[in-house]
């Protein structure tokens, strides 16, 4: 078991690997707010979401010490948590497996959970505890929400009836298996570094990567590269793969239940000329294949082949709410209703950008109410944004976009409690969407709306929240300006000099009920949430949108 110290809140969320990846990359002020959503055990919504999973990614060592990534499922409950500390999965690798009996008392493990229908994820890693022929104990060392992004959403049902089929196994990639490679929009990746001693640090990760059918590349028979973009600033798997190479891969033939896994040492290319054939992408992953092993059938569930249906939406208007916000609005594109959605949700866009080979897909917060039959996203320029940039210098009225069906699970979980609807930046629009429900509702609920700002200039749809706010009794508006203009005026313009944070917040709420709603940069986020929890509030009240990238 881990000693006491390393259990210490103050102590760095991440090994020397993921330091030396953050460094190279130029990331700054990561381990500060790291350790603030980096926990040693899992709040209650993430085991309510574990034990929720017709499935879980899991990444070992067999016994040669080579990583691999598998999929274990079973029926409904088949993952439970008996505390904050553990969970008991009835499910092992099954035979033909490369992890088949891989997993022992003590091993590494690192689980990803995710929700392909909702685009959620969330990942944990530890150790095995007892091991037993049907299932293993898992103990927390570290666990962590993920944002959406690059994830396709598919619906899953179980097949009746199923049994696994024929496991083969070699050293180099047949021709269907390249081609499977080739098509994939998404695979699962292995990782793990051990050092010297015990820290929460060590360990197995199992993470997601995704992109466009085709993102991968087989070079040759023992060869594939794929494009590694922006992400939570972590660095997990690319810093384990800077003290140890080897690494896993597993895809998932989503119609017929197939697990295709390989495992080798990967190469990262951090600065070639070979980087900008890819848009966006910040290095590029190699895998040298040592073995391959493919089990027909292996699991009774099956996907959606792709994403939900595709919805073409006319650009009706674009509006311009701060110095670097514009909002985009949207009607179907044959005229015809659109789905709803609930507030708080996102939108998955695909954008054809001129010079760029396959559609350009980003996911944005709606901003409108989900009463006005028209989808809003306000957008904040990156500098060097691709899909934000196109989208603020060349995307006009007229203008046609496809998008899939509102999704994400950012929403009112309570029809009578108090909210108090915290962001900071472009952070404010799952809020605005949130307000304009809570606006036109026939109560008097409490609702504290705060938002954290720099200045007036960049400060996007604060006449509409106003005037939403007035709409009702109940509604309280505190802004927070960081570095207010020479003009901006305190009660007219802002409220408060400085940032929104636990503080604040504790002097504007005074009520134990009340649920928070936090969305914002992760950092800003983190340091509310850890705020909040250290004042006593339940983690059940306070629930997050994490933003990727926005570029």
């Amino acid at each position: 078991m881990l000693d006491k110290n390393l259990r210490d809140k103050s102590a760095s969320p991440f090994h020397r690997g993921e330091h030396m990846a953050q460094s190279r990359q130029g990331v700054r002020d990561v381990e500060h707010w790291a350790q603030k959503v980096v926990r040693d055990h899992l709040p209650e919504q993430h085991r309510n979401f574990h034990t929720a999973m017709p499935f879980l990614v899991i990444a070992a060592r067999d016994g040669a010490g080579r990583p691999w990534a598998t999929l274990v499922g079973g029926t409904d409950g088949f993952v439970t948590s008996p505390d904050n500390k553990t969970l008991s999965v009835t499910a092992l690798p099954m035979q033909g497996d490369a992890l088949y009996e891989a997993i022992r008392p003590e091993s590494d493990i690192g689980i990803l959970g995710i929700e392909l229908a909702t685009r959620r994820r969330n990942r944990v890693n530890g150790r095995a505890g007892t091991v037993t022929s049907s299932g293993f104990e898992f103990h927390v060392d570290q666990t962590f929400g993920n944002c959406p992004q690059y994830i396709r959403e598919r619906a899953w049902r179980r097949e009746e009836n199923s049994e696994p089929g024929l496991t083969t196994r070699g050293r180099e990639l047949t021709d269907n298996q390249a081609n499977r490679i080739s098509s994939a929009d998404t695979f699962f990746i292995a990782s793990g570094f051990r050092g010297d001693g015990a820290s929460s640090t060590y360990g197995m990760d199992a993470s997601h990567r995704g992109g466009a059918r085709g993102f991968l590349q087989v070079l040759d028979d023992r060869r594939v590269r794929f494009p590694d973009y922006s992400g939570n600033n972590h660095f997990n798997t690319i810093g384990n793969l800077l003290l140890d190479p080897r690494a896993g891969y597993l895809f998932v033939d989503f119609e017929s239940g197939s697990l295709l896994q390989l495992t080798g040492t990967a190469s990262i290319d951090w600065d070639s000329d070979e980087i900008a054939k890819f848009p966006g992408a910040r290095r590029l992953v190699t895998l040298e294949i040592d073995e391959v092993v493919e089990t027909c059938s292996a699991v009774s569930l099956r996907w959606d082949s792709d994403a939900d249906s595709v919805r073409s939406l006319r650009l009706v208007e674009k509006i311009l709410e701060s110095a670097d916000v514009t909002s985009f609005v949207f009607e179907a594109r044959d005229g015809g209703p659109l789905p709803g959605f609930e507030p708080g949700q996102h939108l998955p866009i695909e954008l054809d950008i001129p010079g760029i080979s396959t559609p350009v897909r980003r996911t944005y917060s709606l901003s409108s109410g989900p009463d006005e039959h028209r989808y809003r996203i306000s957008v904040k320029r990156e500098p060097n944004g691709l899909a934000s940039r196109y989208l603020h210098d060349h995307f006009e009225p007229g203008a046609i976009i496809n998008s899939r069906r509102p999704s994400g699970d950012f929403v009112m979980t309570c029809s009578k409690c108090p909210l108090v609807l915290v962001s900071a930046g472009v952070g404010v629009t799952p809020m605005l969407s949130i307000l304009n429900r809570v606006a036109r509702e026939r109560s008097n609920r409490p609702v504290w709306f705060v938002h954290g700002a720099r200045d007036s200039q960049h400060h996007p749809l604060a006449r509409e929240v106003r005037e939403l706010a007035a709409k009702r009794a109940g509604i309280s508006v505190h802004v927070a300006y960081s570095r207010p203009l020479a003009d901006d005026e305190v009660g007219s313009d802002y409220a408060s000099r400085g940032r929104v944070d636990g503080a604040l917040l504790s002097q504007l709420v005074n009520n134990s009920d009340a649920h928070y709603f936090l969305c914002g940069p992760v950092s800003f986020m983190g340091e509310v949430q850890a705020a909040l929890e250290s004042q006593g509030l339940p983690p059940e009240q306070i629930h997050t949108e994490i933003f990727g990238p926005t570029g």
